[in-house]
């Protein structure tokens, strides 16, 4: 028999297999728990509710992402070069976790508690300031002007790797967010090295 972590971590797998199905259904409780070939009820036992059970996917993408994040700010010491790796970071996680795209998309939290969305978007506005952060480093390091616009210029990356996670999303996951990579990333150090206040 599972142990309860267990149990709640397979609940937790289950549901974001459900999401990676292209047509976007609905999920319910009674579909996860026919899913599990279990009850409602013992659903209900690991989780409060559903919310609940959306909220520990978004932990799950909270640590992955910040854990990675502090990491490549850590040992990376060029600015430019972590916002590199921010940013292919954000792009090979939503292509490995198809399920998670739609709820850093917002798309799997439509018609659920609020609070998830507020969520999702704190963890947006932490993963913007991450990126201003490196393109301050960049700037100490002469990578990019002293006067560049960081808000302005993390807010239009964050943009980018939201637009790409959405056409995964939208064209059932055969748009992948790595895809072209090679030719975007240089196209946007450009847009960083060029970046000035008006």
């Amino acid at each position: 028999m599972a142990k309860p972590g267990e149990k709640r971590l397979l609940i937790l797998q289950t549901l974001a297999a459900m999401l990676e199905n292209p047509k976007g259904e609905k999920i319910t409780t009674a579909a996860l728990a026919a899913r599990l070939e279990c009850s409602e009820a013992a659903l209900y036992r690991h989780f409060a509710s559903k919310a609940q059970m959306y909220e520990g996917l978004i932990e799950f993408i909270e640590s992955s992402l910040f854990g990675v994040i502090n990491q490549i700010s850590a040992e990376e010491a060029q600015g430019l070069q972590q916002v590199e790796h921010i940013l292919a970071l954000l792009l090979n996680f939503a292509q490995r976790n198809r399920g998670m795209t739609k709820v850093l998309t917002g798309d799997a939290l439509v018609n659920e508690n609020e609070r998830l969305q507020a969520r999702i978007n704190q963890l947006l506005d932490r993963i913007e300031a991450a990126l201003k952060q490196a393109l301050r480093v960049a700037a100490t390091q002469d990578q990019i002007s002293a006067n560049a616009d960081f808000g302005g210029l993390a807010n239009i990356l964050l943009c980018y790797v939201i637009g790409r996670w959405q056409q995964y999303a939208k064209s059932g996951f055969n748009r992948e967010p790595m895809a072209h990579w090679a030719q975007h990333w240089p196209m946007l150090y450009v847009a960083c090295l060029s970046q000035r206040t008006v």
